[in-house]
C-alpha cells in the first residue's frame, strides 16, 4: 500500500446520507487523481457510508481496494441489528481487514485513527467542528500535513499546538 495513493475517512456517527452525491463524486475524482487504496474506520455513520461508496467506486474500477481498520475485535457487538448487517457486508466485501486490538480498551479508537492518518496522504472527512474521535482525526492529519477534504460544515482553521 504507497501512502501517496491512499485516503482515510473520518466523520460523524450522526450521519445520515446527507453528501453521499458529494461523496460518491469526491471519490471519482481523487480515482482520476490517482487514489486505489481507501481506509475506513468502520464505525457507525459517515464510516459505513463512505465504505459503501467505496465499493460502488470498485464496481466500476477493480483496481480500488478497500481496507476495513477495526479497532478492536468483537467492534459491531453494540451497533443495531441494521448497523450490524451493513458493517458484516463490508468486513466481508473488504480487500484486506485489519484488526488492531483483540479486545477493547481505552484509547483503540484513538490508535485506528492514527493508525490510518500514517498510512494515507488524503483524508476526506465529515466533519462540523464538534468535538470528539473525527475532531482528533481532523487535527492529527492536519499535524502531518495530509491533504484534507472535508464534506461538513466549514471547520474552523484549527491548530494542534
Amino acid at each position: 500500500m504507497s501512502r501517496a495513493t491512499t485516503i482515510a475517512f473520518t466523520g460523524h456517527r450522526h450521519y445520515r446520507g446527507e453528501v453521499d452525491v458529494a461523496l460518491s463524486a469526491l471519490l471519482q475524482r481523487c480515482y482520476e487523481e490517482g487514489y486505489r487504496t481507501f481506509l475506513c474506520g468502520m464505525a457507525v455513520g459517515f464510516d459505513l457510508a463512505a465504505a459503501e461508496a467505496v465499493m460502488a467506486l470498485r464496481s466500476v474500477y477493480a483496481d480500488v481496494r478497500l481496507v476495513a481498520v477495526i479497532p478492536f475485535a468483537g467492534q459491531a457487538q453494540r451497533f443495531s441489528e441494521r448497523a450490524r448487517r451493513r458493517y458484516e457486508q463490508v468486513v466481508e466485501m473488504a480487500d484486506e481487514r485489519v484488526v488492531l486490538s483483540p479486545s477493547f480498551h481505552r484509547g483503540c479508537y484513538q490508535q485506528r485513527n492514527l493508525y490510518m492518518v500514517d498510512r494515507a496522504s488524503l483524508l476526506i472527512a465529515w466533519y462540523n467542528g464538534t468535538s470528539g474521535g473525527t475532531e482528533q482525526t481532523y487535527l492529527a492529519a492536519q499535524h502531518c500535513g495530509l491533504r484534507i477534504e472535508n464534506l461538513g460544515c466549514v471547520a474552523p482553521d484549527l491548530r494542534l499546538f
